[in-house]
């Protein structure tokens, strides 16, 4: 049920949601963070080449891409809690078969698979959100479950590493199983059906491909979800070229890695934050705008650092920790503008979002490994050319005035 912006505001927190709704958007990053730091040892332990170690960050990319666009319109059309569990009965089965594989080929299967399932959680905790609350509001709670979501890429490298070092890489997918059943149960347990009866008439009304078809003539729909994924397209290539980068070429122990890769994490919350108290005063699109043309410049620099050769640790990192932070600024307002735009379909909305974004998210993963080369050049070009993407898709569709209206 969507409340007014005035009620919204006077209410207090409610952090049993926003932590049991954290949980579930970290499915993913949880399943990519922890294991990060053993992708050397996995390709070695397997007998896999680089491609074929990073393959496995793409195949579950691909997973939840592909896996969010049945999650959405079944959660319009059945209700928020059905698809999660069925989700998360996937998720822990194919976190299994991960620990249990004896190839490079039948750990990426698995992964796509374990996507397939976790992304049940993404999906439906955004639709959540936009049940409950407006426009604002909703970009402020997104905020905010980026703050419990963002410990997972925090505290998960740390814990990957440790686990590794402790009782190998196999465990790291154990752990993740048993996470996996402890979400299931506490979403059984006090989640509460939030879809509406207006949603779920007009899911039945039609197919999900003719649902998703009317939000592809969003005009300004569009343009948040392509700004968001573009953006998410940054993360991503971070996410899969740092451990070759920062262990392979800069030298940094998998546990030191661990610390890296969570202070960036830990500057992505922070912004997040600052963005929450940002729209007490000011409006997503505004936030929106300014952030965008920021982390434009700040790819910039990045790049030319990369690419001129400048570009060692003591330069490279400091401005990846700038440029990171800025999706906290931009993700949560793209979701809430992309939701905001047609509520009776904010399941669909919402996978239609996350499918773009994770299939992006994969295209720069794979070419950032692809062109993967020793140094930082082509994950900065590539991180600088999604941030131009996501500027020039806010600019031109998302908030870009209305045209006039034809005159009879």
């Amino acid at each position: 049920m969507t409340i007014d912006q005035g009620e919204s505001r006077a209410q207090a927190t409610p952090w049993g949601l926003v932590i049991l709704l954290g949980a579930l958007t970290a499915f993913a990053p949880m399943s990519i963070d922890m294991y990060l730091p053993s992708l050397p040892t996995i390709g070695e332990a397997l007998s896999a080449s680089s491609g074929q170690t990073q393959a496995t960050v793409s195949a579950f990319l691909a997973g939840m891409a592909i896996g969010q666009l049945i999650y959405g319109p079944a959660s319009d059309r059945f209700g928020r809690r059905g698809p999660i569990l069925v989700g998360v009965v996937v998720y822990v089965a194919a976190s299994a078969a991960c620990a249990l594989a004896t190839s490079p080929e039948m750990l990426i299967g698995a992964r796509f698979v374990q996507a397939l399932g976790g992304c049940a959680g993404a999906v439906v905790a955004r639709a959540v959100v936009r049940d409950r609350f407006d426009h604002v509001e909703t970009a402020r709670m997104l905020s905010l479950l980026m703050l419990v979501m963002g410990l997972a890429p925090v505290l998960a490298p740390l814990a990957g590493g440790a686990v590794l070092a402790l009782a190998g890489w196999r465990a790291i997918f154990w752990i993740l199983a048993v996470f996996g059943v402890c979400v299931g149960v506490a979403s059984a347990l006090r989640l509460t059906e939030s879809r509406s009866e207006e949603t779920a008439r007009q899911a039945r009304s039609e197919t999900p491909l003719r649902s998703y078809l009317a939000l592809l003539q969003r005009r300004r729909l569009v343009g948040y979800a392509l700004a968001g994924a573009f953006n998410g397209a940054t993360l991503f290539t971070y996410i899969s070229a740092s451990p070759e980068l920062l262990i392979g070429a800069y030298g940094i122990s998998p546990g030191q890695f661990g610390w890296v890769f969570g202070l960036n994490a830990a500057g992505l919350i922070a912004a997040g934050q600052v963005n929450r108290m940002i729209l007490r005063w000011t409006t997503p699109d505004r936030v929106l705008s300014r952030a965008s043309v920021i982390a434009v410049g700040l790819g910039g620099v990045l790049a030319l650092a990369a690419v001129s050769g400048l570009g060692g640790p003591g330069t490279i990192l400091p401005l990846l920790f700038a440029l990171l932070a800025t999706y906290g600024f931009m993700q949560g307002n793209a979701t809430a503008g992309a939701l905001s735009v047609d509520p009776l379909r904010a399941g669909s909305t919402s996978a239609l979002m996350g499918a773009v974004s994770f299939a992006m998210g994969a295209a720069a993963s794979s070419l950032s490994g692809l062109l993967h080369d020793g140094t930082a050049r082509p994950m900065a070009l590539i991180m600088f050319a999604a941030m131009a993407g996501s500027a020039l898709a806010l600019r031109f569709l998302a908030l870009a005035p209305e045209p006039p209206a034809a005159q009879p």
